[in-house]
């Protein structure tokens, strides 16, 4: 009986997992910039790889690997949108603009204080 739960839990959670995966790539080729690229692969790839580990885990079934499983999530929680983040600032300073429809450019006061600290 158990072990039918959890192969329903592990298929379900493997199936959503990939779907977030999908739009993660569809987005990575559809998106107009950079930052709407990166934005799709950071928010649904974290989403989606994280779902499919902890279905690795769960389905093992065993204490160790499913907490080996939650410490990968852990850490692709913590590096995906950091990573995500420098990468698009360092778009941002090289000179990558944005696309015509971002109608607020946040970062343009960083770009300036970044060229400061370059010229110096």
């Amino acid at each position: 009986m158990m072990t039918a739960i959890v192969s329903i839990l592990t298929g379900i959670m493997l199936i959503i997992g990939a779907v977030f995966a999908a739009g993660a790539a569809l987005g990575i080729n559809r998106l107009p910039d950079v930052y709407t690229r990166m934005h799709a692969a950071s928010k649904a790839g974290t989403l989606g790889s994280g779902l499919m580990v902890l279905a690795l885990g769960l389905y093992s079934q065993e204490w160790d690997q499913f907490m080996r499983a939650v410490a990968t999530l852990c850490f692709i929680l913590l590096t995906a949108p950091v990573s995500a983040h420098l990468i698009a600032r360092a778009a941002y300073v090289v000179g990558y603009k944005p696309c015509k429809e971002t109608e607020v450019d946040a970062l343009s006061v960083i770009k300036k204080t970044d060229e400061h600290h370059l010229q110096q």
